[in-house]
């Protein structure tokens, strides 16, 4: 990896669990297909769910489905204590549902009680020791408990029991990419892609190859970011990057110019146009951006090195 010490870069990384809407038939009532749809929204699947909840015309497991399904939508929500008590509910209706443990360790993980986040998980894989997706969420609390080598095995356990899920080959290239095996991660990433295109897929291969100096590969996945997400700040400022590390200061500064019209409150977008201002001769335009990084993130060493280089007091 080549070393650009007066440029500064942010990694974006892809550390969703997801959660697990329960099987079920497809007929009768509209509300219970809309409950249990994989493609509902959020609003549509609490609705749909209360409206089968209200009605008082399913019992035992369904009832218990439909209580996970809105408390799976009440946590996209972030209404975390509603869906919890949801969750407590569709356990207490049925308590060997699987699904209802994965979704509430879920609703932990989003609470920061990763503790609590595995025990649910390890009930739902007890239950349903064929659930992949709750060994793709077991595995991401425990990362962020800093126990990587169990989410390794547990992403590897994930991907072993459905070689279709695209977030746990996010995750574990993630987990490759921390320990500098980047062929391993661009491999894991391109899997992920492959299966469910989406930003941060791109994203995440892109910094893998930035850092394996493949850069024009790079540039090109941050690219994909672009036409995915054109008003998405995350891939002009990476795309910025690679042109500057290739030399093209001019095309570095349009899309920082980009970077900066969608996300103004970056300290390190400022810098790195700053950066390229002063290798085209810019010097009043490079103070002003430095400054403007300054203004945002005061300890930002490459912004008050490079001030002081152009003869200006920090």
């Amino acid at each position: 990896m080549r070393s650009f010490p007066l440029i500064t870069s942010s990694l974006a990384f892809a550390m969703l669990a997801f959660a697990h809407p329960v099987p079920a038939n497809a007929e009768g009532d509209p509300n219970w297909q809309t409950c249990t749809g994989l493609t509902s929204t959020p609003d549509q699947r609490v609705a749909a769910c209360s409206a089968v909840i209200d009605g008082n015309t399913e019992t035992g497991s369904r009832l218990a489905g439909a209580y996970c399904n809105r408390g799976h939508g009440l946590t996209e929500q972030r209404k975390l204590d509603d869906a919890l008590a949801d969750l407590n509910e569709a356990i207490r209706i049925d308590p060997a549902y699987s699904c209802a443990y994965n979704n509430r360790g879920r609703v932990y993980a989003f609470k920061r009680d990763l503790d609590r986040a595995i025990s649910d998980y390890d009930e739902a894989i007890r239950l349903q020791p064929s659930f992949a997706l709750a060994y793709n969420n077991r595995g991401d609390a425990r990362l962020r408990k800093g126990d990587a080598g169990g989410a390794l095995s547990d992403f590897d356990a994930a991907i072993k029991l459905d070689p279709t899920l695209a977030i746990a080959y996010g995750n574990r290239g993630y987990i490759f990419y921390r320990m500098r095996d980047t062929e391993h991660a661009i491999a894991d990433y391109t899997m992920q892609i492959k299966l469910k295109p989406d930003v941060l897929a791109y994203i995440n291969r892109g910094n893998a190859y930035r850092y394996s100096d493949q850069l024009d590969r790079a540039a090109a996945d941050f690219g994909e970011v672009i036409s995915l997400a054109p008003e998405d700040a995350r891939g002009w400022r990476n795309r910025g990057l690679i042109r500057l590390y290739q030399g093209d200061n001019k095309g570095g500064i349009s899309d920082y110019d980009k970077a900066l019209k969608y996300d103004p409150s970056d300290p390190l977008s400022w810098n790195n146009r700053g950066q390229a201002k002063v290798r085209l001769g810019d010097k009043t335009g490079a103070i002003a951006d430095f400054r403007k990084a300054l203004e945002l993130r005061p300890d930002l060493r490459t912004a008050s090195e490079a001030l002081r280089r152009l003869g200006v007091t920090p």
